[in-house]
C-alpha cells in the first residue's frame, strides 16, 4: 500500500506525494493534461513539439540540461494523444534545483524564433526517421485513419504530417502554451526521500507564484459507433507481408478497461499466451504476432499485428487470427489460465512499484483520471475480472463490424481500399 498525501495551490496546481526513505532520490513529475487529442487537425503534432521546446529554455534559464547535470540530476519527457508528462531526479541534498526548473518551464518558455526553427527541425527529423524512411512506420497513420473517423485519436502523436510542424508560427505556438501549460491544468508528483512539508513547502515558493490561467473546457467530437468492417491494403517497401487488426474498446475509466488489458495478456503476452503458442510455435501461422489495448482515456483499441510466416497468405493468417477470437467467444477460459495471466499482472505492478519514478508518473496519471490513491486498488480490479466477463465482452468486442482489418504487403508503394 502506498501512502500518499496530497494539497491543491491557490493557483490550482494539484499535488500528490509519496515519501520512500529507501533511496537518496527524489522524483519530481509534472503531468499537464494536454495531448495530440488536443490539437487542431489542421496543426498536429503540436504537444509533440512542446516536449521538445521544453527543454529549449525558459524565461529565466537559458539551459536546462546544464543545470540538472550540474545537480547530479536526470530528465526526460513523454508526449501521447492524452497527455504530457516531464519529469527530473535528483539527489535529496539538490531537490529544490528541480522545484526551480520546473517551475520556471511552467511560468514561460523563452519563446523565439531561433528556438523554434531547431525543434521544428528535430521534430521533422523524428517524423522522417519513424514515419516515413522506417519498414512499418506509417501503420499507425493507416490503422487510426480507419478505425477513428471523428475523434482526434485518429492521428498519432508525432502529427499527421511534417507540414504542419514546418508551417508553425510562433504566435500558434505561443497560443498553445498559454491555453495548456497552466498550474491548474498539471499535477506535481513528488516521490522519494523528501517529506510531504517540505514538498508542499518547496511547491509553495516556487510553483505558487505562477498564475492560473484560463483553460478552456475540452470538447471533442465524440466517435460515432462503428458499424461495418473496415478494410485496407497497402503495398510498401518492406521485408515481409504485415497483419494488423484493431477493434473498438471503452475508455480508461470504465469499469470494463481492465478486462480488455487482462483480454490482451491471454491472447499474447508471454509464450505460454494463446497466440504465440497456437499460432506461431504450434501452428506456424506467423513468425511473430502481439496483441495489446491503447491506454488512451477516451475510447481506445484492442490490437492485434503480425508477420505471416513464410508461405502463408495475408488471408490465411487473418483466417487464423479470427479463430483464435472466435474461441475467446465460444469457449470459457479455464481458471488457471486465467489465474495466470493474473499473477504475471500482480508481480508486475509489484516491481514497478518499488522503483520511486515509476511511483511518481502512476501516482500523476491516477490523479488526473480519478484520484492518486487508485493506484493501490488497480489489483484488486484485476483480480475481481471472471472468465464470464471476459467472454461477454469478446463476444460483443471480437465481430467484423467493430473490426478494421490492415493488409500491409511487401511491395511498392502503392495504395488501394477493398
Amino acid at each position: 500500500m502506498i501512502a500518499i498525501n496530497r494539497k491543491i495551490l491557490d493557483n490550482g496546481l494539484r499535488i500528490v506525494h509519496s515519501e520512500d526513505k529507501s533511496t537518496r532520490m527524489v522524483a519530481i513529475n509534472v503531468l499537464y493534461d494536454v495531448g495530440a487529442r488536443d490539437e487542431h487537425p489542421e496543426h498536429t503534432g503540436f504537444a509533440h513539439l512542446f516536449e521538445h521546446l521544453m527543454f529549449g529554455g525558459s524565461i529565466h534559464i537559458p539551459d536546462y540540461d546544464t543545470h540538472v547535470q550540474n545537480a547530479g540530476g536526470e530528465n526526460n519527457a513523454w508526449t501521447n494523444n492524452d497527455i504530457t508528462n516531464y519529469y527530473i531526479t535528483l539527489p535529496k541534498q539538490n531537490v529544490e534545483t528541480g522545484f526551480w526548473l520546473e517551475s520556471d518551464r511552467m511560468l514561460s518558455l523563452d519563446f523565439s524564433e531561433k528556438s523554434l526553427e531547431v525543434q521544428r527541425h528535430v521534430v521533422i527529423e523524428e517524423f522522417k526517421q519513424r514515419n516515413l524512411n522506417q519498414p512499418y512506420g506509417d501503420v499507425g497513420h493507416l490503422i487510426r485513419g480507419m478505425a477513428f473517423k471523428k475523434h482526434p485519436y485518429q492521428w498519432p502523436t508525432i502529427g499527421k504530417e511534417p507540414a504542419h510542424i514546418a508551417n508553425a508560427t510562433l504566435d500558434e505556438v505561443k497560443d498553445f502554451f498559454f491555453r495548456f501549460y497552466a498550474p491548474n491544468n498539471a499535477i506535481l508528483s513528488v516521490t522519494g526521500n523528501i517529506s510531504f512539508e517540505e514538498t508542499v513547502a518547496l511547491a509553495e515558493k516556487w510553483f505558487g507564484p505562477i498564475p492560473r490561467r484560463n483553460v478552456r473546457p475540452r470538447n471533442l467530437p465524440e466517435e460515432p459507433q462503428q458499424t461495418e468492417e473496415r478494410r485496407l491494403v497497402v503495398e510498401r517497401n518492406v521485408p515481409v507481408d504485415a497483419l494488423y487488426m484493431a477493434f473498438h474498446k471503452c475508455d480508461r475509466r470504465h469499469p470494463d478497461y481492465h478486462t480488455f488489458d487482462l483480454m490482451s495478456d491471454i491472447l499474447c503476452n508471454g509464450r505460454s499466451s494463446r497466440l504465440i503458442q497456437h499460432l506461431v510455435q504450434q501452428k506456424q501461422v506467423f513468425s511473430s504476432i502481439d496483441a495489446y489495448i491503447s491506454g488512451s482515456i477516451d475510447n481506445g483499441l484492442i490490437q492485434i499485428g503480425g508477420k505471416p510466416a513464410p508461405g502463408v497468405s495475408l488471408e490465411e493468417a487473418e483466417a487464423a487470427v479470427w479463430q483464435e477470437l472466435e474461441a475467446m467467444k465460444t469457449e470459457r477460459i479455464d481458471e488457471s489460465e486465467l489465474e495466470k495471466v493474473k499473477n504475471r499482472y500482480e508481480s508486475e505492478q509489484i516491481f514497478s512499484n518499488i522503483n520511486y519514478l515509476n511511483v511518481a508518473t502512476n501516482l500523476a496519471f491516477f490523479e488526473l483520471i480519478g484520484q492518486a490513491e487508485d493506484i493501490n486498488h488497480e489489483v484488486e480490479k484485476y483480480r475481481a475480472i471472471t472468465a464470464e466477463r471476459i467472454m461477454e465482452l469478446s463476444k460483443q468486442t471480437f465481430v467484423k463490424e467493430n473490426c478494421s482489418v490492415l493488409y500491409y504487403k511487401a511491395k511498392h508503394d502503392q495504395s488501394t481500399t477493398l
